[in-house]
């Protein structure tokens, strides 16, 4: 997900794409505590994805959405 895709949303698509990725983020964490987990590299997509749209909302916020 790049950041410029996330630009093109609204904040409550925003919004709502930020709760899914934490969901997700949660999921992945206790598939990991339990060793069910494969693909380790997923944890930190997602927790990157959440920085990013965090930042872009932050962004729309401050009126610097570019």
């Amino acid at each position: 997900m790049k950041a410029s895709e996330l630009r093109d949303q609204s904040p409550e698509a925003l919004r709502e794409l930020l709760l899914q990725r934490r969901r997700e983020q949660f999921r992945l964490r206790m598939q990991q505590a339990t060793g069910q987990l494969e693909a380790n590299h997923v944890i930190r997509q997602t927790r990157r994805d959440i920085a990013r749209i965090k930042t872009v909302m932050q962004q729309m916020k401050d009126g610097a959405g570019r």
